[in-house]
């Protein structure tokens, strides 16, 4: 069941993950987009597949990004976020002290949130 799949991505991985789970039909998990940003933005708005007045307005979003990243600043990262909220979806952001990677913080909180997503 695709309520049990939870799409997850770093970078281009992550814009791949917000772009196609968005715009997915039946209900996921949940999106996991690390170090990323929404791509066609502007497009969101109209191609939101999800059926239902609310559509999939309470996906759970899990957003983590780097704030010395240099490859993708966090700054549109956090644009990406609020137009994410601005949207009606609810994203579980995290930032730290990092560049373009992952820490260890960064895993224990991706752990605490599979964990609620999939439970």
């Amino acid at each position: 069941a695709t309520n049990k799949i939870v799409l997850a991505g770093f970078s281009q991985g992550g814009a791949i993950v917000l772009q196609t789970g968005l715009r997915q039909r039946e209900r996921l998990a949940g999106i996991m987009a690390l170090s990323t940003y929404l791509p066609l933005a502007d497009l969101v708005s109209a191609e939101i597949a999800a059926p239902g007045p609310d559509g999939h307005r309470d996906l759970p979003i899990f957003m983590a990004h780097g704030a010395d990243d240099p490859v993708i600043t966090i700054a549109r990262a956090q644009a990406s976020r609020k137009q994410l909220e601005q949207l009606g979806y609810s994203v579980e952001w995290h930032d730290y002290p990092m560049p373009h990677s992952v820490c260890p913080e960064e895993i224990a909180d991706i752990s605490d949130w599979l964990n609620r997503v999939l439970a």
